[in-house]
């Protein structure tokens, strides 16, 4: 995917700002779920340790959780949008609503379908876990 860039976003009224580091080129994923269809979210996930909240943020943040609770849908309580969330496929990580990503920074996002309908179906055979691991730093020579 490429070397990290930081990217930086949020939600609709700005009260919720963020910086994530990802590649200018990212994978995001059209997500079939209950909730993702009702919302239309389509999201690239990082590491956690990438994603960071702008000062003052969390206090305008309020959090839905449904099923299983792993996932945690984290929305503005302001403008209701969400910008970024805890996804169930990814618990250790960050998605990042593509949209919300301010203009200038992604130079390309490769569309992948999720079976959020047929979770565990999907999920076994997907490879979406490893894009909230870390990068693999190479080898010195």
């Amino acid at each position: 995917m490429g070397s990290d860039v930081v990217h930086t976003g949020g939600c609709h009224c700005r009260r919720v700002r963020w910086t994530v580091e990802a590649p200018a080129s990212v994978v995001a994923w059209i997500c079939n779920c209950s909730d993702c269809s009702m919302r239309g979210n389509t999201h690239f996930v990082v590491p956690a340790g990438k994603f960071a909240l702008q000062p003052g943020a969390d206090e305008f943040l309020t959090t839905y959780t449904f099923g299983t609770h792993t996932a945690k849908h984290i929305f503005c309580k302001v403008c209701g949008i969400t910008s970024f969330y805890v996804p169930r496929s990814n618990p250790d990580g960050v998605a990042v609503t593509a949209a919300c990503v301010d203009p200038g920074t992604l130079a390309h996002v490769e569309y992948r379908k999720a079976d959020g309908r047929n979770w565990d179906k999907w999920f076994a055979g997907s490879d979406i876990s490893e894009f909230s691991k870390p990068a693999p730093v190479p080898a010195a020579e």
